[in-house]
């Protein structure tokens, strides 16, 4: 009988990856840890922070962790996670349907129909320097 992962549990890494030997930290907290990383004022995408996670496409799992990240101490800001175009996708996760956008702009990132204009100038990629600055 095939045995299926308890949906209330945080994923692990699978056994054998370089990040399970390295330490017992779960993959959430894996994905807290990166995301709290992404300056103020400056976005990253699911699919950036799986492949810092060594998950590299799993993208869908970062998002299964971040609606979990509400719990997380100290804060995760996951306000700052776009999908890969820069689009608002995970809005309807927070309190209401526009916080996500209002955090945003309260970092100076401007926001038309739920995409963020000045996408490729704000994006923030982890472990790689910032291009033109």
């Amino acid at each position: 009988m095939k045995k299926y992962r308890n949906p209330n549990e945080p994923p692990s890494l699978p056994i054998g990856t370089t990040e399970s030997k390295k330490s017992d930290v779960s993959f959430y907290d894996r994905v807290f840890e990166l995301v709290r990383l992404v300056p103020k004022g400056r976005v990253t995408t699911y699919g950036a922070i799986a492949e810092a996670a060594g998950i590299r496409l799993s993208a869908r799992m970062v998002g299964w962790a971040l609606n979990n990240a509400g719990k997380a101490k100290p804060k995760v800001p996951a306000h700052r996670v776009v999908n890969r175009v820069g689009l608002l996708s995970a809005k309807h996760q927070f309190a209401t349907p526009t916080l996500m956008q209002e955090l945003l702009e309260q970092e100076g990132i401007a926001i038309k129909d739920d995409k963020i204009l000045n996408f490729k100038d704000v994006l923030w990629l982890p472990g790689k320097p910032r291009a033109g600055k």
